[in-house]
């Protein structure tokens, strides 16, 4: 699995942290047992009576830390910070009801509504970014008269396509031509079974290249970008997804194809996407422009754009929250 940031462990801040360097002084945490699975989340900012928004990270496996320490004093509604199940703060894939060998879009969107029905919210504001946003959508799809619309930050929505983007990558930074397995695997394939061309793509990328190191050259704008994200995770101290990934992957994830469900959202679908994050733009973006008339705002920015375009992501977001 390739994540949105650097695959680690999961743990959780030592006893002897000071959590005032962790956890926003007007937080108000939870950790709660939510559709068979123990969720953290926090929730700051005044109730005006707006919908909520909820914050869904990428990895997938990685947590809603550094989007908290970055934003959360500039954000224009009251925000829910999740972990989502596995991942950062909330409890691990092998303590919940439904286990740790497959993990599926259903059971994330579902803990989405869990958490909307126990936040007493009307509606909510799905915001994902990159596998987040792929959350976000599904769940606006499935519960449109729960979602007021949904924000995608970078998302990725083909996993076979961004598959062959890591694997383009790759074999450019090792100075070798590109060979795509798919058109040898879809003649192998026997009839009636689907050649699992995104695995084979992603596994030969990673023979070329470490996913750490291809995803840093694909996601950040510069080596600052990259440091600050590094020095946010270490001080977070947050750690894992390499068990939600799996889980995903074990369910066939770098097969999926969700562009033909984005004809489906009834729903007001923004899109905020950062020139320089060649995983999401423009071949994932447009998709979601296209298929769901995604309105989408291009950012001098890389896959996380609070990092290196903080003003101009505020203004994106408090605009596609006002439209």
């Amino acid at each position: 699995m390739t994540p949105d940031a650097p695959d680690r462990d999961h743990t959780t801040p030592p006893p002897d942290t000071d959590l005032d360097t962790v956890l926003p002084l007007d937080a108000d945490v939870h950790h709660e047992h939510l559709n068979g699975a123990d969720l953290y989340f926090e929730v700051s900012g005044d109730d005006h009576g707006d919908a909520p928004v909820v914050f869904l990270h990428g990895g997938p496996g990685y947590n809603a830390y550094s989007f908290q320490a970055m934003v959360a004093e500039r954000m224009p509604r009251r925000t829910v910070y999740l972990d989502q199940r596995g991942a950062g703060r909330s409890g691990p894939l092998s303590e919940t009801e439904q286990g740790e060998d497959t993990l599926d879009l259903d059971t994330l969107v579902e803990d989405i509504e869990a958490l909307r029905e126990f936040l007493g919210a009307e509606r909510i504001v799905p915001l994902g970014h990159g596998f987040g946003a792929l959350v976000a959508l599904e769940y606006a799809r499935r519960h449109p008269t729960r979602t007021e619309r949904v924000i995608a930050v970078n998302p990725w929505v083909h996993f076979p396509e961004l598959a062959l983007t890591l694997l383009s990558e790759a074999s450019a930074r090792r100075g070798v031509a590109l060979d795509d397995p798919a058109a040898n695997l879809r003649a192998q394939t026997p009839d009636g079974q689907h050649p699992q061309v995104g695995a084979a793509r992603i596994e030969q990328a990673f023979a070329l290249l470490n996913a750490r190191d291809l995803l840093n050259a694909l996601h950040f704008k510069d080596a600052a970008s990259r440091m600050r994200l590094e020095f946010l995770d270490a001080e977070g101290q947050l750690v894992g997804g390499g068990e939600v990934q799996q889980a995903l992957v074990n369910q066939g994830l770098w097969e999926f194809e969700y562009a033909p469900f984005l004809t489906e959202l009834r729903r007001p679908v923004y899109v905020i996407a950062g020139a320089h994050d060649r995983s999401s733009y423009p071949e994932q973006v447009q998709y979601v422009a296209d298929l769901a008339d995604g309105d989408v705002t291009v950012l001098d920015a890389g896959h996380y754009p609070w990092l290196d375009a903080e003003d101009d992501f505020m203004d994106a977001l408090e605009d596609a929250l006002r439209r």
